[in-house]
């Protein structure tokens, strides 16, 4: 939390900002400079709310809204009102003032050519496939569900469904069949936009069976549409996608609902949270101010369409940015194979996670030998980002780049805090809480402290917070998920350290958090160092609180092809969490496991685990379809088992 900066922006870099641009005209509206210092423009968006997202409204150019009529009419979290009277509709703020000719939408797959869809095209297929919902029946506020992976025809079903006021709601591919009807299954869909087959890491992964499932689980559908080889019973994607016709998205009120995300599933049944066409706003804040994205820039986020870094990718078509839709693992054929698509497709801001980084720097990776002329920004999410690994990847790309880690949730569908092309970088640090976002950590007293681990609270409402959880009619899951410890304040579950420079550094979830001898510790601290060894793939701790009232914390890795967990490596892991943590930080076991589980979207389970070896069901404890690899679950039960029988002596 000390030092100097990895990554300072130029004069240049502040100047030609979106954000610098947006500042100007938010001065202009509020009577007072706010183009100095980010924090300063930060300060007004979160105390100001009111009259921050009226200037982005307007700035933005979205439909006009009321005379006087106020951005936020009700504060109250949960139950806050935005943009009383307001209508837009999110297709068709995709698709205002585009060109025709230009380049929209780039699918690629891991072998063949990449697909590029021109603005008009995209239109084009998504106004027909518009006309053939409402064919089929679809009307405002019913459900489109797609099991699809990260594809034109993914885009293109979502954009068609949000221009008719219906919901959409999508799993990627890499879910199983009995995954996506655990989830579609509470919409009771209208039609179903399905694909067959994907490919993933050089594998066809025939869904075929899955597909059939999932009709036969969901009886209010009126219709399948299939992606790909013909299915008896189906409709042909290219049969939707050939009507000549002109889009015509319907208004609706901000809060009408636009998509459903779900949780991970890992602890019971998936939550639907649905979020309203008022996430517009939300995405071109991010885009354009954040992520300094223009038209005929390219976005790459690595993700699958049943994370919301997808939504965040479409997203970019607000600004005009063209989407790189890639399907296949960023590591097919060779470890920098996604820094080579990037470099082949000319991309101005990549996304990745600390996972990926991590396996390319073990793989020698030379990020320096890749052409990456276009590239301004490098985006990392999904995982504590190490301040070393941060210091690895700035070092081979170099002060041209701007290397910003981020940290948000499915909950908001965007970033609590991240950086802007005018802050300063922080090895493995976030550069500052997003605009519009009003950040606090608290501590076990509800107070907010500084330089010290508190609770991820948000103090103010953001438009894309949830209208609401699906089948949730009085609003008591969606109070219980958020709104318990501190009422009347988001509480989003994770530990994090405002800096006394203003950034935020993240140490994991709170509910998975260790606490030893009454001393809280993220387990990100413990994961750096170690997953930084050449042998470790990678590594899982919890802490479990024991029927004697000790506590046992047991640290799961995971190694390298031809490496053993062996006496000399534990000793080195021992020392390189005492070294770059403390002693307190070293675990009561190293194990060497068979694998670490993780969600579909790519986190460790550490809180399943951590129950696991409590001794919970478990049946109770995650539905396997969640779970990357389910075989797992029986192997930690079992060693939760034996140290229990160890502890009865």
């Amino acid at each position: 939390m000390t030092g100097q900066p990895l990554w300072v922006p130029s004069p240049d870099d502040v100047e030609n900002a979106r954000i610098t641009d947006f500042a100007r005209y938010a001065s202009a509206r509020a009577g007072r400079d706010l183009t100095g210092e980010y924090r300063e423009l930060w300060e007004w968006s979160v105390r100001d709310i009111d009259a921050f997202w009226s200037a982005l409204w307007d700035y933005f150019e979205l439909p006009e809204r009321p005379a006087a009529a106020p951005a936020l009419a009700a504060e109250a979290m949960p139950g806050s009102v935005w943009f009383p009277g307001s209508t837009l509709n999110y297709a068709a703020e995709v698709f205002r003032g585009r060109d025709d000719d230009d380049l929209a939408v780039i699918a690629v797959a891991e072998t063949g050519a990449p697909d590029e869809v021109s603005w008009g095209e995209l239109r084009r297929q998504v106004a027909s496939v518009a006309v053939a919902l409402t064919g089929l029946g679809v009307r405002p506020g019913d459900r489109v569900v797609g099991y699809l992976p990260n594809s034109v025809e993914a885009v293109v079903a979502f954009l068609a469904t949000a221009s008719l006021g219906a919901t959409w709601a999508v799993c990627g591919m890499d879910y199983v069949g009995s995954a996506a009807q655990a989830r579609f299954a509470q919409l009771e869909p209208a039609v179903l936009i399905a694909a067959t087959r994907s490919v993933h890491g050089g594998r066809v992964i025939d869904r075929g069976d899955d597909v059939a499932a999932l009709r036969a689980a969901l009886p209010t559908l009126a219709a399948t549409v299939i992606v790909g080889d013909p299915v008896p019973g189906t409709i042909p994607w290219p049969a939707i996608t050939g009507l000549d016709t002109g889009l015509a998205p319907v208004p609706v009120p901000v809060e009408h609902p636009l998509w459903v995300l779900f949780s991970s599933g890992t602890t019971g049944r998936p939550k639907g949270i649905v979020h309203g066409h008022g996430v517009v706003l939300e995405q071109r804040k991010q885009s354009a101010l954040h992520l300094d994205l223009r038209p005929g820039d390219r976005i790459l986020w690595y993700t699958t369409p049943s994370w919301m870094m997808w939504n965040s990718l479409v997203g970019a078509l607000l600004v005009g940015a063209t989407a790189v839709c890639y399907d296949g693992s960023p590591a097919y054929g060779r470890p920098d194979a996604l820094w080579q698509l990037a470099a082949r497709l000319r991309v101005t801001v990549l996304g990745t996670s600390p996972g990926y980084l991590a396996s390319c720097r073990k793989a020698g990776v030379r990020l320096r030998d890749h052409e990456l002329g276009a590239l301004a920004r490098l985006g990392v999410t999904g995982a504590p980002f190490p301040a070393d690994l941060h210091r690895w990847v700035a070092g081979e790309l170099g002060q041209r780049v701007q290397v910003a880690s981020s940290s948000g949730g499915t909950d908001v569908a965007t970033a609590f805090a991240g950086s802007a092309p005018t802050t300063p970088v922080w090895a493995g640090e976030l550069s500052a809480p997003c605009l519009g976002v009003d950040l606090e950590s608290l501590g076990p007293d509800g107070q907010p402290v500084r330089d010290a681990v508190g609770e991820l609270v948000v103090r103010r409402p953001m438009p894309s917070m949830p209208v609401r959880f699906w089948d949730d009619p009085d609003g008591t899951r969606y109070r219980d998920a958020y709104f318990d410890t501190f009422p009347g304040v988001w509480r989003h579950g994770d530990w994090i350290t405002i800096t006394d420079h203003g950034s935020v550094l993240i140490h994991g979830r709170s509910d998975a958090t260790l606490n030893r001898h009454g001393v809280r510790m993220g387990s990100s601290d413990i994961y750096g160092p170690v997953e930084e060894l050449d042998e470790v793939a990678e590594a899982l701790v919890v802490g479990v609180e024991q029927s004697d009232g000790s506590y046992w914390m047991p640290l799961f890795v995971t190694t390298v092809d031809g490496a053993d967990l062996d006496g000399v490596l534990r000793e080195r892991i021992v020392e390189a969490i005492r070294r770059s943590a403390s002693p307190r930080h070293v675990p009561d076991e190293i194990i060497a496991a068979p694998g670490i589980p993780h969600t579909r979207t790519g986190k460790k389970l550490e809180v399943p685990v951590k129950r696991l070896l409590r001794g919970d069901d478990p049946a109770s404890v995650a539905d396997p379809g969640s779970i990357d690899d389910p075989g797992l679950v029986g192997w930690y039960a079992e060693v939760g088992a034996a140290h229990r029988a160890r502890l009865r002596g």
